[in-house]
């Protein structure tokens, strides 16, 4: 029974992370991955500060990409 519950965890966060960038709303996992792939130096925003920080970026008009 472990493996299904496990199965199914990972099929949950998929399916979240899917609706997520369906309706605009960028994944904080994917972010902290970039950073620390990308901008190891730099330092990593909390998840309040990457909500505000995206937030703003929306409703702002600029895109907010790094890369």
């Amino acid at each position: 029974m472990p493996g299904f519950v496990q199965t199914l965890q990972q099929a949950w966060r998929k399916a979240v992370r899917i609706a997520r960038q369906m309706i605009g709303v960028p994944d904080y996992d994917t972010y902290v991955a970039h950073m620390n792939r990308h901008h190891p130096d730099s330092a990593v925003m909390t998840y309040a500060e990457f909500f505000n920080d995206r937030l703003q970026a929306r409703y702002r008009g600029g895109g907010g990409r790094c890369c």
